[in-house]
């Protein structure tokens, strides 16, 4: 088995999933979210996310993590920063030395409903099925981020295969 962290990266909120998986089985661990207060300083923020990170991949201890690839939507402002707690994601992981893979989000519809452009709800429900789960996880980033760890356990498979 090897443990897989999946992150939906963000600035107020950041989705994570930890499962664990081989090649027949796939379960879930924990999930949650990390969150930052809207009124604090930026900088301050990033620094928060960096903090809490590092603690999630200490305490969690994952094989891989796998991240999200950022898909801009039509606000400019947000998107750059999301891209700027993305990349103090990257960074926690890097200094732990974690492996990490990085995935679109059509790239997650595929592995997980079997079609690249599912809605969001698909994905939800799927990634509930596989995991075996009673309920739909909250936040909804919550859920991306299972999503995420779900897809590399489906897509990695050379990694599995020594397993």
């Amino acid at each position: 088995m090897i443990k897989i962290l999946g992150i939906d990266p963000g600035f107020a909120t950041i989705g994570f999933g930890l499962i664990a998986a081989d090649r027949q089985s796939i379960q879930m661990l924990r999930y949650g979210a990390i969150t930052t207060p809207a009124g604090m300083d930026f900088s301050q923020r990033l620094n928060m996310i960096y903090d809490d990170m590092t603690e999630l991949l200490t305490l969690a201890k994952p094989d891989a993590v796998a991240v999200e690839e950022l898909f801009f939507n039509t606000n400019i402002t947000t998107g750059i920063q999301v891209a700027h707690g993305r990349g103090v994601i990257l960074l926690a992981c890097r200094r732990q030395g974690i492996d990490l893979y990085e995935y679109t989000p059509s790239q997650v519809k595929q592995a997980v409903v079997g079609y690249g452009k599912a809605e969001k709800r698909q994905v939800m429900e799927m990634t509930k099925r596989i995991l075996h789960l009673t309920e739909t996880p909250r936040p909804d980033d919550a859920a991306d981020g299972l999503a995420l760890a779900v897809c590399h356990a489906r897509s990695a498979t050379s990694l599995l295969a020594g397993i």
